[in-house]
């Protein structure tokens, strides 16, 4: 029998007393929510929400993941689920973990766990009905709170009081813990970056920097993941510093210059400005944090497994923005947004507002509203079609081919110099007397 407690009714050890209660939350009471706990309850097992919904509800931060335990083995899950008309997706089945699905609300179902045996990436586990043993193979203690359906918190490994003081903290033997997966010493720093408070925890940051070179193991798919989420940090400019201090930094992303920039973008896009199309943007920080042309850019974007568009952003930003500057007169920002977009060139100048300010804080307000005029024109920007097409030289009498091309990249460039006046007949014109004096 499994007391409410988790562990075996008839062991000689005492049951778990909850320590503290959650404030009512909306996600908690939500219909989509009760259902599924009252499926996987209803053969008498005790069901708790874990992990960083528990967290951040303590916090009073918003939960978007919603995370839930049972002693009840991934099938059985499955089973009751079923029973009570919920959908079940056996989506991580060897490490007991079943996805709920009720209309646009999705949760996490694990069963009670312990590690058999671990590799640096990957674990074992065998199923357990004993909350205490689960909450032990969990990374911070932090992460180790549980509660139920009705608020009562269960702290077994004194995360409620690491929170309140804002310290992460490894459960257990800190580099026992990395050793079990290396990316849990990335997992520190966004921890921190996120919820701790000068100064880090001495034994984490020291096994941090003992076990740093093993971070190369780890798949770039691993790495972006996290290191993106650090940037996200309200102060993640300092998290950097300190992952470049514990000797962290240059395992991942050797092609980090100075902070300078990445710290004020941080405070551009969060408090020093107020512009609808301006927010914190992972990829433009870590722009920010590079010091790297083009060619190089293309390099990280590929080891850190960038998707095709980002890798293609990444690339536009990283050679020195001056062309979009508030320097520059308009016709060169328009030509900037026409070859380029507005989100790039968007980046762009921010980016060489961060930069500038990086070398000198202090600036006139006149200066500052120049830059958000800039931004502001960049807001404003109406796209401008090309007014030919390859069938308007062919038209004419040229035979498909390479001339076509050459022909339109000619008119184009024409086009452009005068500032995208030109209209279709206009355009023609100019074709007709290229095309004629070629031939």
């Amino acid at each position: 029998m499994i007391a409410p407690g988790g562990r075996d009714a008839s062991a000689n050890t005492s049951v778990p007393e909850p320590t503290g209660k959650v404030a009512p939350q909306p996600w908690i009471t939500a219909p989509e929510t009760v259902a599924v706990v009252e499926a996987l309850a209803a053969a008498g097992a005790e069901v708790r929400f874990v992990g960083g919904c528990v967290r951040d509800a303590v916090l009073q931060r918003p939960v978007e993941d919603i995370d839930i335990a049972t002693p009840e083995p991934p099938e059985r899950v499955i089973a009751l689920l079923g029973k009570a008309g919920i959908k079940a997706i056996p989506t991580g089945i060897e490490h007991g973990t079943v996805t709920a699905v009720i209309g646009e609300a999705r949760f996490e179902i694990t069963t009670l766990r312990v590690d058999v045996e671990t590799d640096g990436r990957r674990a074992k586990v065998a199923f357990t009905d004993d909350w205490t043993a689960d909450a032990a193979r969990r990374d911070f203690t932090i992460n180790t709170l549980s509660c139920t359906l009705a608020g009562d918190i269960y702290d077994p490994m004194g995360g409620l009081d690491d929170l309140g003081r804002r310290r992460v903290r490894f459960v257990g033997n800190a580099e026992k813990r990395i050793e079990e997966d290396v990316l849990r010493l990335l997992r520190f720093f966004r921890m921190y970056a996120q919820y701790g408070r000068p100064p880090p925890d001495i034994k984490a940051l020291a096994a941090c920097r003992a076990l740093a070179p093993r971070l190369s193991g780890l798949s770039g798919e691993r790495v972006r993941d996290e290191m993106l989420r650090i940037l996200m940090a309200p102060d993640a400019a300092d998290t950097v510093v300190l992952m470049r201090g514990e000797g962290v930094l240059e395992h991942i992303l050797p092609e980090a210059g100075d902070v300078g920039r990445l710290r004020l973008l941080s405070w551009l896009d969060t408090s020093a400005i107020k512009v609808d199309s301006v927010a914190p943007d992972p990829l433009r920080r870590l722009a920010a944090l590079l010091d790297v042309d083009a060619a190089r850019a293309g390099s990280v974007a590929a080891r850190l497994r960038l998707s095709n568009q980002q890798t293609e952003r990444l690339v536009r930003v990283a050679p020195p923005p001056h062309d979009v500057t508030p320097d520059v007169d308009q016709r060169s920002l328009r030509r900037a947004l026409n070859r380029a977009g507005a989100d790039v060139v968007r980046d762009r100048v921010l980016l060489a507002w961060a930069g500038e300010l990086a070398v000198t804080a202090r600036r006139r307000g006149e200066r500052t509203q120049a830059w958000l005029d800039t931004l502001a024109a960049v807001d404003a920007w109406t796209p401008v079609e090309f007014p030919l097409k390859g069938r308007d030289v062919i038209a004419l009498g040229v035979p498909a081919g390479p001339r076509v091309g050459e022909l339109l990249g000619a008119v184009e460039a024409w086009w452009e110099d005068g500032d995208y006046r030109a209209d279709h007949k206009a355009c023609l014109e100019k074709l007709g007397g290229l095309a004629g004096g070629a031939r």
